[in-house]
């Protein structure tokens, strides 16, 4: 696989050899009206391009990385929206790391938030100029022209094709606005897309970094440290050297490079590498985190107190009762499904190419160009497909050994990582512990308090999200500490098992005051639209829409022999409400629905948005019900699929998905949905059996909720 699109090439092919029309549209911060680009003037800084050939070839340039969350679909459907083209015409490119792209990465789902308003408004823009070509051809007023279907159409049923106007077009000046379509009279958005990929993934084209191939290249496999905590001392690779297809076995920092022809015979190979570590700092257990968090949290003085509202401590001692629970997390790894690869090839000239799947591209070229001391122009980067990643690929590390190990043995070579590599190889999601405390006097809930231990998790709170603004006195306080174990950003980060802990407290003081659960949580919500407390940064009337809608939809508290759980949450700018159902199977309780309601705005594609919610339920699922990654002296003891145990297709549930249609802007949706699944399970576990769940994996905490899928 190689793409040889360039930003350069693209802007050449699509414009200066087909006299083509090009709009340039910045696809992030403020909205701006598209700017018509000279082709023999392309320094301008844009982030994607639109172009219309005179064949009326329309192409999307999208900077982005797609890594499953399908903008490489809600793109062009945005774009052909405003236009007046069919979405299935139009093509979409992926584009190669530029700086000059401004946000030419993929996290925190805010690839369509960031770039609505600008993908209109392209596409908005070519319309305009389109039908001003038209008038000036035919003479007559621009306001008396329609668009439909890839023409311009005039009053008495006259039609011409973009394609034969984007000459004339591209001699216009751009309006310095135009007007946006009303979400009333959308057409394409909000309809079911078929993803622009689904032939080629099909027919396993291939697509992904894994696929990567370049003549030339060697392929190697690295041996990092067995333990978080120890350094490399020696090693004796002469048994693997005689071995068939090896190349060359080095070292660099901490890691042993086997380099070869293939896996296959670099795999075989390194079990013959003979590597000596040695201690290079504390070598935790998982005994150890418990201590840890236990002294941490017992500690008056170990916090940093990140919101305090009212007297939180008057109230707790006036407080006629004082619920009090802690929650905890372990460690997980992000095991996308494709093993993490990275290719790069540091050459003689001064320049490198690299090639791979990654989240930031950015922060791979400047570590990289850092590291060789060569100037970032210096470096190119093409973009392939991801087979997941969650945040796995958002570090850069595994991009950056590759070209390390590019730069010593003089050779392009692609890295490849095993699962099992990967597993024991870090970057996991922080391991985390939570006490909430809340007190309650006369029937209400009069204050509220958190206090969470994570390992390098930064701030393991959200101070200002639900139930801040709803409680009079709060306090919300957050230890880090520094572990040798390293982490990072995990499938929405920090709530992930944050939401989970909070919703299933709620849950338990509901149940306590002798409250509904779901109308406890809209009583709240009702004291933050009449006078909320302190900052509050989501809106409760979107919050409370949500409740109220998988209220409806999963018939709360009104079936029958079903046992339900309620939870909520607000993140990534999206409400999601999920409603857990268990009924009895066998005689045995049993997992067999999920209700899941969003509030994400306009959604730019059905199907896609579909996808994302059922994905993110069936990973938060399986991660709150199975995942753990435990530690024995700094080593990770659950080292495959064998050990470090996934959800499986005959244990999930039925999911149905639903969105809110309140006409806003669109928000964030690939990570939004699995916060608030732990919670709901959990709470439906309680509902069914009356045993409440205090730790993450459910089936650790309790054996017999693996029956119970």
């Amino acid at each position: 696989m190689n793409n040889k699109h360039t930003r350069r090439g693209f802007l050449k092919s699509a414009s200066v050899l087909t006299g083509g029309l090009v709009i340039g549209f910045h696809s992030i911060n403020k909205a701006v009206a598209a700017e018509l680009v000279n082709p023999s003037a392309i320094s301008h800084e844009f982030n994607s391009f639109l172009s219309i050939a005179p064949n009326g070839k329309i192409t999307i340039y999208s900077p982005n990385p797609e890594i499953g969350q399908g903008i490489k679909t809600a793109f062009p459907v945005i774009v052909a929206e405003e236009l007046d083209v069919d979405f299935k015409t139009v093509d979409v490119v992926q584009a190669n790391f530029s700086d000059k792209f401004e946000r030419q990465l993929t996290g925190g789902s805010g690839a369509i938030r960031h770039s609505w308003d600008r993908l209109r408004t392209a596409g908005a823009t070519a319309r305009e100029l389109l039908k001003e070509a038209a008038a000036n051809k035919w003479g007559v007023a621009v306001s008396t022209l329609k668009t439909e279907n890839g023409q311009v159409i005039s009053a008495n049923g006259k039609k011409i094709s973009y394609g034969e106007l984007v000459e004339d077009a591209a001699k216009l000046t751009p309006p310095a606005d135009v007007v946006l379509r009303d979400a009333k009279d959308y057409k394409q958005i909000g309809g079911w897309h078929a993803g622009v990929d689904n032939k080629n993934l099909l027919v396993g084209k291939p697509l992904f970094g894994i696929d990567f191939k370049k003549e030339g290249m060697v392929n190697a496999q690295i041996q990092r440290p067995k333990a978080f905590g120890m350094k490399l001392k020696s090693f004796d690779a002469r048994e693997a050297l005689k071995m068939p297809g090896i190349i060359d076995v080095v070292s660099f920092d901490n890691n042993v490079a086997i380099v070869g022809k293939s896996t296959w015979e670099i795999m075989q190979a390194r079990k013959k590498v003979d590597i000596v570590y040695e201690k290079d700092g504390d070598l935790e257990s998982s005994k150890d985190h418990n201590n840890i968090f236990k002294s941490q949290l017992n500690d008056p003085k170990s916090g940093t107190e990140m919101r305090r509202d009212g007297d939180p401590e008057a109230a707790f001692a006036a407080a006629d009762k004082v619920i009090e629970r802690e929650y905890q997390c372990p460690f997980l790894s992000h095991s996308p499904m494709e093993p993490m690869n990275f290719y790069a090839n540091v050459k003689a000239d001064g320049t490198v190419e690299l090639a791979g799947p990654t989240q930031t591209p950015g922060r791979a070229v400047g570590s990289i160009s850092k590291l060789l001391d060569i100037p970032q122009d210096k470096i190119s980067l093409e973009l392939t497909k991801m087979g997941g990643g969650f945040g796995r690929r958002l570090d850069d590390g595994y991009a950056v050994e590759a070209a390390q190990l590019s730069s010593i043995i003089k050779m392009p070579v692609k890295v490849t990582w095993t699962k099992e590599d990967d597993i024991t190889g870090g970057y996991y999601r922080p391991a985390v512990r939570y006490r909430f405390k809340a007190a309650v006097k006369n029937g209400q809930i009069t204050a509220f308090a958190l206090k969470g231990v994570g390992m390098n998790a930064g701030n393991c709170t959200r101070q200002d999200n639900f139930p801040a603004g709803a409680i009079d006195n709060l306090l919300i306080e957050s230890v880090n500490y520094k572990s040798p174990i390293t982490t990072g950003p995990w499938r929405a980060p920090i709530t992930n098992f944050l939401a989970y802990a909070e919703q299933s407290f709620i849950d338990e003081v509901a149940h306590t005051m002798g409250k509904d659960p779901v109308k406890f949580r809209l009583e709240l919500l009702d004291k933050v639209m009449k006078a909320p407390v302190g900052k509050v940064n989501y809106e409760p009337e979107r919050f409370k829409a949500a409740i109220e809608l998988a209220a409806e939809k999963s018939q709360w508290g009104k079936k029958k022999g079903v046992s339900q759980g309620f939870s909520v949450y607000f993140s990534h700018n999206s409400y999601v409400a999920q409603v857990a159902e268990m009924k009895k199977v066998k005689g045995k309780p049993a997992l067999t629905k999920v209700y899941a309601v969003t509030d994400c705005g306009i959604v730019i594609n059905q199907s896609g948005a579909q996808n994302q919610i059922y994905g993110a339920v069936i990973d938060g699922i399986g991660h709150a019900m199975y995942g753990k990654l435990s530690f024995t002296k700094g080593e990770p003891d659950q080292k495959n699929y064998d050990t470090y145990r996934l959800i499986r297709m005959n244990e999930i549930p039925e999911v149905e998905a639903y969105f809110v249609d309140n006409g806003k802007s669109p928000t964030g949706l690939g990570e939004p949905a699995l916060p608030p699944t732990g919670g709901a399970i959990s709470n439906a576990i309680a509902a069914a059996t009356g045993k409440r769940l205090y730790s993450q994996p459910f089936n650790v905490e309790d054996k017999e909720v693996e029956n119970y899928m």
